[in-house]
């Protein structure tokens, strides 16, 4: 019963413990809010009185750190081909889509080479032991590793098929 006791009080100074939530200001005007202060900051940083609920505001972005589809007109300005919307000539976008080709199709290359060897290794869900194993857990510890880096490998060649299919001939 003491031990109960003094489990509850301990919890309960620990529960009103207060948290100290500083403000600081970063380079551009970017807010930051924490609950420590890194040294060299602190006369960037103040205090900040919060009341029993906390809601902590987001900070607005400094207007150099706005992106472009946010800015006025950006919208109408891309689906209607408006004066701002950059045009690219027919033959920077050709060479633009044949360098994208080619990197995908060596990422499609490599990535195919990189499931034939853990297909390999993995041996239909019976891989070699290695010396280290000496446990049976760490076996099937690597062979559900295995499984998950072969899903892995399976769904990149698929997204890299599909982004192959999506460009423009």
């Amino acid at each position: 019963m003491t031990r109960l006791l003094i489990a509850l009080v301990g919890l309960t100074i620990a529960l009103e413990a207060p948290a100290q939530i500083y403000r600081c200001e970063g380079e551009g005007g970017v807010v930051e809010y924490s609950n420590s202060v890194s040294a060299g900051r602190e006369a960037r940083c103040r205090k900040v009185d919060l009341p029993e609920v906390t809601t902590i505001p987001t900070p607005k972005l400094p207007a150099k750190a706005a992106s472009p589809a946010s800015a006025p007109g950006a919208a109408a300005g891309a689906k209607s081909g408006g004066k701002d919307f950059p045009k690219v000539d027919a033959a920077t976008q050709k060479a633009r889509d044949s360098d994208r080709r080619r990197i995908i199709e060596d990422e499609l290359r490599n990535e195919e080479d990189r499931l034939a060897t853990l297909v390999a290794e993995y041996k239909d869900g019976t891989p070699d032991r290695r010396g280290d194993e000496r446990n049976y857990q760490k076996y099937l510890d690597r062979v559900e590793r295995m499984k998950e880096d072969i899903a892995r490998s399976q769904a990149n060649v698929a997204t890299l098929k599909r982004e192959l299919d999506a460009i423009r001939n």
